[in-house]
């Protein structure tokens, strides 16, 4: 078994190989140093055949942790999934014995809640089934296993409750991850672009959390959970518009509470979309709709500017969105300080160059900031790209243009399905038929 083995990694100086030997047999054992818990293996393997107080064969042959392996083709894949090969007369087993390196119970990062659970997914695939079994311990929870990427082979799990979910939306998941062809699969973001398809979708389509109890509650509900090995966010599927604009504390707060917050992010989504187009159509083509007292102070801030209010817009969301993105690519310690005080100068130095109006710079604030009201990130990034349109629009139509392509975004969002489910259903439910198992109906 050692000689093949050699063949098959000859380049590689962390392939362990040894043979030992006691009074009633000797074996070969193979294993690549990095993937393997070297104490799993002395006190499972080493010890217990050097010892001899039992017969290693009858621990071979009993122990399920041994399993025989007949087929050569799969050593390769074994050893480097973390497999300890073991030859024992004529016979190979193999015995898992892999290292998990990753922290366990970890904080939750991205969708923090103030009264919610603080605990987030792991790395390790396994904890964070248990995380999700724990919080949901139904025995209609099923969990299916793939292996996508042919260098990586990442182990990929679908989570589903049987009796809730909708038998279609799962063949079709089904489908796309059986026909997945890649060689490297690391994160979610990857297999999310791999599932959704080549489409260029203004709006995410399947939802990326890291949250156990956001997870549990859309089982609930009749949805699918794809996990990865090695990656510590989950991907939610089927999924609706209102589903990005749920917060995991909405199930926590009182009623009116809840609405609220719930209008308050429709809200500001609609300005962070509208209002640079608005700015633009009112005052440059439609300074009427304006009191004339409002109109004179507007055209009074813009007196010392020398170009159209379009090329103001663009300066300031230039400066809005380089900002963002600084916070993000800095590290955790200096980003916020660093845009909050680039921020003030650059807007203060530019009001008072005269580049830009002090209209423009209250606009700007309210376009970031209402923006950053959107609870799930990936929602947040689509919405940050949509003023754009209609600023473009604005430029030569005015309030009329902005109308329109509010129209059109309305429109394609109808258009959208996750998964063959309708994108802006809204006030309809999935419930399960009573009795029936997969089947469900919308209230």
């Amino acid at each position: 078994m050692n000689d093949r083995i050699r063949l098959l990694f000859a380049e590689a100086i962390d392939i362990k190989l040894e043979i030992l030997k006691n009074s009633e047999m000797t074996i070969e054992i193979a294993y690549i140093v990095p993937l393997c818990e070297e104490v799993k293996i002395s006190d499972f393997i080493i010890v217990p055949f050097t010892k001899e107080e039992y017969s290693f064969q009858s621990q071979l042959d009993t122990n399920p942790d041994y399993e025989i392996l007949e087929d050569v083709a799969k050593w390769q894949d074994l050893l480097l999934r973390g497999h300890v090969l073991i030859e024992a007369n004529g016979i190979i087993y193999s015995f898992k014995a892999e290292r998990i390196i990753c922290i366990e119970n970890s904080q939750t990062q991205v969708e923090s809640a103030i009264q919610g659970p603080q605990i987030a997914l792991s790395e390790n695939i396994y904890i964070s089934l248990n995380l999700i079994r724990s919080m949901y311990p139904s025995p209609d929870l099923s969990v299916e296993e793939h292996t996508i990427g042919s260098l990586s082979k990442t182990p990929v799990f679908a989570l589903f409750d049987q009796r809730r979910v909708d038998p279609s939306v799962l063949d079709n998941v089904r489908t796309k991850l059986a026909t997945i062809n890649v060689e490297m699969l690391h994160s979610s973001g990857e297999l999310e672009k791999l599932l959704v398809g080549n489409r260029k979708h203004l709006f995410p389509t399947v939802l990326i959390t890291e949250r156990p109890d956001r997870i549990t509650s859309a089982i609930s509900k009749g949805k699918i959970i794809i996990l990865l090995k090695g990656n510590m966010f989950a991907i939610i599927l089927p999924s609706t518009f209102f589903d990005f604009m749920h917060a995991v504390e909405d199930d926590y707060d009182s009623y009116w509470m809840t609405r609220f917050l719930i209008f308050l992010r429709y809200m500001s989504t609609l300005l962070t979309i509208t209002l640079p187009a608005l700015y633009i159509s009112v005052v440059s083509y439609n300074p009427e709709l304006f009191r004339v007292q409002l109109a004179f102070s507007i055209a009074g801030s813009r007196s010392a500017v020398p170009y159209p209010s379009f090329i103001e817009v663009f300066i300031m969301l230039f400066m809005i969105e380089t900002l963002i993105e600084a916070s993000i690519r800095l590290p955790r310690y200096i980003g916020s300080t660093a845009t909050t005080v680039g921020g003030l100068i650059l807007g203060q130095a530019a009001q008072q160059a005269g580049l830009v109006s002090s209209i423009m710079i209250i606009v700007t604030s309210v376009v970031a900031i209402s923006n950053f009201v959107i609870p799930v990130n990936s929602l947040s990034f689509a919405v940050r790209f949509l003023k754009y349109p209609l600023i473009g629009i604005s430029i030569f139509f005015g309030v009329t243009g902005v109308a329109v392509g509010m129209f059109m975004y309305v429109t394609y969002l109808c258009s959208l399905r996750s998964f063959g489910k309708p994108y802006m259903r809204i006030f309809g439910k999935l419930r399960p038929l009573e009795g029936d198992v997969g089947q469900v109906k919308i209230e």
